[in-house]
């Protein structure tokens, strides 16, 4: 019997006033792939990432990632409690990586990567602390345990948000276009990273600007404008051979810009 997809989205829209950011996004993941979305700005990629985890819920569809599943259209006219409940659980579900890193300057690195599974999974800090030792050192961070968020480069801030993300040990990882706030000679240490996960089996839906490690780590690339699903496949298809006209616009612009 087949395993069905680890993630599995279904006719998602978000409207902000008559702005119709998504209309209608289906898509789904496979356990062990990654999944990267590419696309202009405004296009719908990050609204996209963030209703996967209802971090920004969308205004309909259906969200399922493993064994739990959202109807964001049913969940619009359900009791608050309702609403909390469901949203919690699905956000459960997975890692968040943003643009900006959003640490906690006032903690250390370490402080940083334990406060999820303290405060909100209620693990012992003790087992925590050892555990997001092992995950600072597989970013590269061993050393850094005890200095704050200024004292870090951005690479090194965005690494300790990997391992923030890790340390909740959730079923599928988000990246919100990771490195686009980085200087160019930073970019390449929080994709080594990210290739190292990819390859370790985790789940990923990536959104970026990065071609080349689409097309280097990507199991599916989806390019999304205007809201949509313009082209899906393997990053052969859709960067390399892409059968729609506004894909191949695009690519030319980001890949030839001159």
């Amino acid at each position: 019997m087949t395993e069905k997809p680890l993630i599995e989205a279904t006719g998602l829209r978000k409207s902000f006033g008559d702005n119709h950011v998504l209309q209608g996004v289906d898509f789904t993941a496979d356990r062990g792939t990654v999944t990267v979305v590419v696309g202009p700005s405004g296009s719908g990629k990050t609204t996209l990432l963030r209703g996967l985890n209802a971090l920004d819920p969308v205004d309909s569809g259906t969200v399922r990632i493993g064994d739990v599943s959202a109807d964001f259209g049913a969940l619009a006219s359900a009791p608050r409690g309702r609403v909390r409940s469901a949203t919690a659980a699905l956000r459960a579900q997975s890692g968040m990586v943003f643009q900006s890193h959003n640490l906690f300057p006032h903690k250390t690195v370490l402080q940083n990567v334990v406060e999820g599974p303290v405060i909100v999974q209620k693990h012992p800090r003790a087992e925590a602390e050892a555990a997001g030792r092992e995950l600072l050192a597989q970013v590269g961070l061993t050393g850094k345990e005890d200095q704050y968020p200024f004292q870090l480069s951005g690479g090194q801030q965005q690494r300790v948000g990997i391992a923030r993300a890790l340390a909740l040990a959730p079923e599928l990882m988000l990246f919100d276009e990771p490195t686009s706030a980085l200087d160019p000679e930073l970019v390449g240490e929080v994709l080594a990273v990210m290739k190292n996960l990819a390859s370790e089996g985790w789940t990923m839906v990536v959104v970026t600007h990065e071609i080349r490690f689409a097309q280097q780590v990507a199991d599916q690339v989806l390019f999304v404008d205007g809201g949509v699903v313009v082209e899906r496949g393997t990053p052969t298809d859709v960067l390399t051979h892409p059968a729609q006209e506004r894909t191949q616009q695009f690519l030319k612009r980001i890949l030839d810009p001159l």
